[in-house]
């Protein structure tokens, strides 16, 4: 459990961060959404100290950061950034070992957490782990700066616009990969993003700042559902509230039975992706699998009543 208590930044005498308190449940992603200069990035940086509170405290499984030197505590929470930033003379199996490393873990598992880690991720070990960066896609990078935040398994995973850099179709892969990997290993992380959309398709919880202050923290369907204040709302927009709110609903909650043509739609998808499909083919309703077996469809009419119900 991670708890922010009324942490403060100020520089110049104009507050940065402004008395933020929030808890972070183990095991969840929360992500922190606000635009330039709303003070997410200077409150994600107060958690491992690379700024220091003005005052206020963050605790980490009851203790105090405080209460541990500012280097030894980083090692204890992974760190990952926009551009990844790799060590490019480094191979990548180098790369994701550089903390364990630090931490005088033996060479024999280094090999083999870097080695679970690429194959968490989809990369195969043999085939990855002595390149060097420039070898590797954005997306494949972007990839192993996260495992390198993940290697020495850490109490807590810190992420500073991490997918930014990326294209859409990376960035949308790149994050179905995280939701995966947090849920394979039951991580810990706290998100930065300036993207409500990232935010609502990515947190367990979101936070939301507005001129250092945090205005609203909750789930994703009660930041889209009622949104707190003017410019929450005009985060979440007006235009896409509606489909916001169906990319929070799963394919499994309206599936029927019945059959459709064309590419099937996973059951653990949501109502967007289904109207997507049906909009972009022409067609009036979508096929539904699990675990490579058809188990029904899902009809435009029913994705209409469904968006009709939560507007």
């Amino acid at each position: 459990m991670i708890e922010i208590d009324r942490i403060t930044k100020v520089y110049d005498g104009v507050p940065a961060v402004d008395a933020v308190t929030m808890t972070a449940e183990s095991g969840t992603i929360t992500v922190i959404v606000g635009t330039s200069g709303s003070g997410k990035t200077t409150l994600l940086r107060m958690i491992n100290r690379l700024e220091e509170p003005t005052s206020g405290e963050v605790r980490i499984n009851g203790e105090s950061t405080l209460a541990t030197k500012p280097h030894l505590l980083r090692r204890r929470i992974g760190y990952a950034i926009q551009g990844h930033g790799l060590f490019p003379h480094h191979t990548v199996a180098r790369n994701i070992g550089a903390v364990p490393r630090l931490l005088n873990w033996p060479k024999d598992r280094i090999q083999a957490r870097v080695d679970e880690l690429l194959t968490l991720f989809s990369m195969n070990p043999a085939e990855f782990r002595d390149r060097f960066p420039a070898e590797l896609s954005g997306g494949q990078q972007q990839r192993v700066g996260v495992a390198r935040a993940l290697a020495s398994r850490p109490d807590l995973l810190l992420m500073d616009e991490p997918f930014g850099a990326l294209d859409p179709i990376i960035r949308a892969r790149a994050q179905d990969d995280l939701r995966r990997i947090q849920r394979a290993l039951g991580s810990t992380i706290m998100l930065v993003t300036h993207d409500m959309e990232e935010a609502i398709r990515l947190g367990d919880r979101v936070a939301v700042m507005d001129g250092g202050r945090l205005v609203q923290y909750g789930t994703p369907a009660e930041i889209v559902a009622n949104p707190a204040t003017p410019f929450v709302a005009d985060m979440i927009g007006d235009v896409e509230r509606p489909l916001r709110l169906l990319s929070l609903v799963p394919v499994s909650e309206v599936v029927e039975n019945g059959e459709a043509p064309g590419a099937a739609l996973p059951a653990e998808g949501n109502l967007r992706d289904a109207l997507s499909a049906c909009l972009w083919t022409g067609r009036t309703a979508v096929p539904v699998e699990r675990d490579g077996a058809i188990v029904g469809r899902v009809t435009l009419d029913a994705i209409r009543s469904r968006a009709e119900l939560r507007a």
